[in-house]
């Protein structure tokens, strides 16, 4: 079997692994039991050759990854809290509803509120458009900081961050060609070149460049919708910057420039538990069953 790449989230008291045709979900029960849901995927690229584009494919993975992850958010919420033969199931659209309105609160805490904020500070750092935008982009790094460290003081978070841990570990130990076990998997870092919390750090960085395209005299309203429009073509770069870095990870300079994103994951991973890595190797394991041995080119995990 060719070597491929895995894909994961964790989700609520579970893990969701990605293989390259297929994705499974595992999720610890109250009872103590691992649920697990799987699917066959076909890829995007064979269906549609246009989103193999470099920038387009970024863009596009990032809206599939969403779409993915309300379906395993859907799925861990319905069996974390169900107790023991009773459900009651959460509809997709209120998942759906729910992820939608804080993908909108994101951008509204990211990318509006710094513009504003600095906006107001024109008086005291002047006309310039690059002192404008590098006090926008640091603004904007510093709000994204701030959140992460308060969420990552909330229980609940601290066990999603236990199990993002647990798919860290468990995609090290598959791409090093171990056994798929607890003890192996256990002495792997939870700190991954290839996270999600790494590219969205590098979304932040890409916007500072290409927000600094858009004209200063615009109105304010103006330049609040060209950030929104902007946002698929500055996941697409952040893409792109993420593979070649994901590619060349073992070069000193390359080492450098994924240091801050490496450090970020310690505040969004923590070490799991022997039975949260349980949970992340039938998610893989279930995954690298059905997917049947296709090479891959997914890289955010």
């Amino acid at each position: 079997m060719s070597k491929i790449n895995i894909g994961g989230q964790a989700v609520l008291e579970g893990v969701m692994m990605r293989a390259p045709r297929s994705l499974a979900i595992a999720v610890r029960r109250p009872d103590g039991d691992i649920s697990v849901k799987s699917e066959t995927v076909i890829p995007l690229s064979e269906r549609f050759p246009i989103t193999k584009l470099p920038i387009v494919r970024g863009a596009v993975a990032l809206f599939s990854s969403l779409a993915t992850g309300i379906k395993a958010l859907n799925f861990s919420a319905n069996e974390a809290l169900a107790e023991g033969e009773e459900k009651e199931e959460i509809n997709n659209w209120a998942i759906a509803g729910t992820m939608g309105a804080a993908f909108g609160f994101g951008i509204l805490l990211f990318f509006i509120l710094p513009l504003y904020l600095t906006k107001l500070l024109v008086p005291v750092i002047g006309d310039s458009n690059i002192v404008f935008n590098l006090v926008d982009g640091v603004i904007r790094v510093a709000v994204f900081l701030i959140y992460i460290v308060g969420i990552s003081r909330m229980k609940d978070i601290q066990r999603v961050f236990q199990y993002h841990g647990a798919e860290h570990k468990s995609i090290f130990t598959f791409e090093a060609g171990e056994e798929l076990t607890v003890e192996n998997v256990r002495k792997y870092s939870c700190l991954h070149p290839r996270c999600g919390t790494s590219f969205l750090l590098i979304v932040m960085l890409v916007s500072i460049v290409v927000f600094s395209l858009i004209p200063k005299l615009w109105p304010f309203y103006f330049k609040a919708g060209s950030r929104i429009i902007l946002l698929p073509m500055i996941a697409g770069l952040s893409y792109e910057v993420l593979r070649w870095t994901a590619k060349h990870d073992n070069h000193p300079l390359v080492k450098m420039i994924i240091a801050p994103g490496l450090a970020l994951q310690r505040l969004t991973t923590r070490e799991p538990d022997d039975s949260q890595i349980e949970v992340a190797i039938k998610s893989m394991q279930v995954a690298l069953e059905l997917n049947g041995g296709h090479k891959d080119d997914r890289l955010v995990v």
